[in-house]
C-alpha cells in the first residue's frame, strides 16, 4: 500500500465516520436518494450479482440486498468491511483495492464504483480502476462510476457560510487543478470535470456513457436553508429539480457528485 493510500485509510479509520454520512446533511440525503433511484433504474432485475467496489460500511449494498440482489462489497478500509459484515442484513465483504480487484473476469452482472475513483489523483490509476470494474462485469452489463464535481467544495463552503479568503483561493486553483487540498479538511481526492469523467470511462473501454448530476442544481439552496423554516420545502424542490435535470448537459456539473452510467462492451 502506497503512502497516499495509507493516509486515506487512516482518515476513514481514525478521523471520519462514514457510516452516518448519508444522513447528516441535505446534500448527502439528496446523494443517497438520487443514487438509489438511478441504480434501481439501471440495474438488471433481481436477483442479479452486483459488485460494490468502495462500498464503505454498506449503505447502498444493504438497500440492494433488500431489493433481492446478491451483493459482494470490496473496500480498502478494514473497519468499513467489518461494519458491512456486522450490519443487518450482513454483507459479503472483503478488503481490496479497486485497482486490482480480487474477482474473476465477468463474474458480476453489474459493478459499482461509488467512491474509489475520487480518491485517486493520477488519471492512469482512475482508468485502471474503471477498467478493473469492466473486467469483472459480464459483457453488456452496467458499470457505474461516481466522482466528485470539480467545484463542489467551494460551492459547499459558500452555501454553508464558511467561504473566506482561503476558500476563494481554493476556488481559483480548482479552475485548472482538480487535486483536493487535504489541509482544508477532506482527505486526498481528485475532483472531476464532466468531460474528464466521460473520457476516462471511454479510455477504460466502456460504451454508452451517460453522466448524471446526482444532487441536482439546487443542492446549495437546500444546504443554505437547512436550519431555517423553509428547510423541508426547499429540500423537496431540490430533489424534484435533481430528477428533472439529472442528465441535462448544461447543469450536470453543478452537482456535488457526478455519476457515470456506462456499459461493458459485448
Amino acid at each position: 500500500m502506497d503512502d497516499m493510500t495509507t493516509e486515506i485509510v487512516t482518515y476513514y479509520e481514525d478521523r471520519y465516520e462514514e457510516a452516518s454520512r448519508l444522513d447528516r446533511r441535505p446534500q448527502a440525503r439528496l446523494e443517497r436518494i438520487r443514487t438509489l433511484e438511478l441504480l434501481r433504474e439501471l440495474l438488471p432485475a433481481a436477483p442479479a450479482r452486483i459488485l460494490d467496489v468502495g462500498g464503505g460500511p454498506g449503505a447502498y449494498a444493504r438497500e440492494l440486498i433488500n431489493d433481492g440482489h446478491h451483493v459482494r462489497l470490496v473496500d480498502i478500509v478494514p473497519s468499513h468491511v467489518e461494519q458491512a459484515r456486522a450490519g443487518e442484513p450482513p454483507i459479503d465483504a472483503v478488503v481490496g483495492d479497486a485497482r486490482e480487484l480480487p474477482e474473476p473476469d465477468a463474474s458480476h452482472d453489474a459493478t459499482l464504483l461509488l467512491g474509489p475513483v475520487y480518491h485517486l489523483h493520477e488519471r492512469a490509476d482512475r482508468v485502471r480502476a474503471i477498467r478493473e470494474a469492466a473486467r469483472v462485469t459480464r459483457p453488456g452489463g452496467p458499470v457505474v462510476v461516481a466522482a466528485i464535481g470539480r467545484f463542489a467544495g467551494p460551492v459547499d463552503f459558500a452555501a454553508t457560510a464558511r467561504f473566506d479568503d482561503r476558500t476563494t483561493a481554493e476556488a481559483r486553483r480548482l479552475i485548472t487543478d482538480g487535486v483536493n487540498d487535504a489541509s482544508i479538511g477532506f482527505t486526498h481526492a481528485y475532483f472531476h470535470r464532466v468531460a474528464e469523467l466521460r473520457d476516462e470511462c471511454h479510455e477504460a473501454g466502456l460504451t454508452d456513457v451517460v453522466i448524471h448530476g446526482v444532487e441536482g442544481p439546487a443542492w446549495p439552496a437546500a444546504e443554505a436553508a437547512r436550519t431555517g423554516p423553509d428547510a423541508g420545502p426547499v429540500f423537496d424542490a431540490a430533489l424534484r429539480l435533481a430528477r428533472v435535470y439529472s442528465a441535462e448537459p448544461d447543469l450536470v456539473g453543478v452537482s456535488a457528485h457526478l455519476l457515470a452510467i456506462a456499459t461493458k462492451r459485448r
